[in-house]
């Protein structure tokens, strides 16, 4: 029964999303293939497909996982459809919608960094030649990176799928094992935890300014007033919509309903598709917490993550200022 039922989830997002689609069918057939050439396949395959995707995107969001990327695609998916009268239910396969409704743009969200979703990055780099790509709008989601480095664990550890998972080991020069790896191990010392977090987000910062379309903006700013980044990025995109149509889209996308239509297994494709519904640290909508990265350390393995995201992340992105906030909070 219950591989029937996974069965008919996957025709039903074979069906309903083209991309999901074509990313099985590069997944399933290169399956068979011996790892280094299945890794190579995967790696040129899929991102072959990402640069479609985004070419085919009135939007390219970067951001690392865990930064909002869906919850923003959610609610500008939201948006576009009450303008154009789509019914709520249809957002059950939201990434689908621009395939059956022209009025719906796509929205490319990629971290233009890790495996094969390296090859949009690539096309944004100030050295790469002129093309659409640099002249898009361009967003860069970032995120207090200690905060990223604990939703990213619970990620790579309960939701990362397979082929993801390997591609990103593949590309690095001590792979994670998600089944032994501890939290602090992950975030202070291995190759996709804290320090390259703060790389990557040096790295799009920098990068960003060599664009021309673009508008750096934050989950905290997001969490603060999502209304208000709404409206940041439609004005990007050359839209406008009333205070009353972006009201829905955040009322929408509010921690309590993503929340509750993921315990439900509300959504059939996209990133808030349901794992685990017993294990609460694998929803992919699981705290939504600013600051929440002190709950899981101790009070001396915070001072050191914070030392080191002070040393070393750019003061420009406003980090540095919150976690003196946060300490001298702390202390009084």
């Amino acid at each position: 029964m219950r591989c029937r039922r996974k069965l008919f989830r996957t025709q039903q997002v074979l069906f309903t999303d083209t991309d999901n689609a074509k990313k099985a069918l590069i997944i399933a057939p290169t399956a068979i293939l011996p790892r280094s050439l299945r890794v190579s396949a995967r790696k040129k395959l899929l991102g072959n497909l990402e640069v479609g995707i985004a070419r085919r995107s009135r939007l390219v969001i970067i951001a690392h996982p865990k930064s909002g990327n869906t919850w923003l695609k959610v609610m500008l998916t939201r948006l576009y459809s009450i303008r154009h009268g789509i019914a709520q239910q249809d957002l059950a396969s939201y990434p689908a919608l621009a395939d059956r409704n022209p009025d719906i743009p796509r929205f490319a969200a990629t971290n233009g960094w890790y495996s094969y979703e390296r090859a949009v990055g690539d096309l944004l780099l100030p050295e790469a030649p002129d093309s659409e790509f640099k002249h898009k709008p361009v967003v860069l989601l970032a995120r207090n990176p200690l905060d990223i480095a604990v939703s990213w664990f619970f990620q790579f550890t309960k939701r990362q799928s397979a082929h993801k998972q390997e591609l990103i080991n593949a590309g690095i020069e001590h792979p994670v094992d998600r089944t032994k790896i501890e939290m602090w191990d992950f975030v202070r010392h291995s190759d996709i935890g804290l320090p390259s977090l703060i790389d990557f987000l040096n790295y799009w910062e920098r990068n960003l300014a060599a664009l021309d379309n673009t508008l750096l903006t934050s989950y905290e700013a997001l969490r603060a007033d999502p209304g208000a980044v709404l409206k940041q990025i439609t004005t990007l995109m050359g839209d406008s919509f009333t205070d009353e149509e972006i009201r829905q889209a955040v009322e929408f996308g509010s921690f309590d309903n993503l929340r509750k239509l993921e315990s439900e297994g509300f959504f059939r494709s996209g990133g808030l598709t349901l794992r685990n519904p017993k294990d609460p640290e694998s929803f992919k909508v699981r705290r939504a917490k600013v600051g929440g990265y002190r709950d899981y350390f101790s009070a001396e393995q915070a001072d050191e993550l914070e030392e080191l995201v002070r040393t070393r992340l750019s003061p420009s992105l406003g980090y540095n200022d919150s976690l003196s906030a946060q300490t001298n909070s702390a202390t009084v």
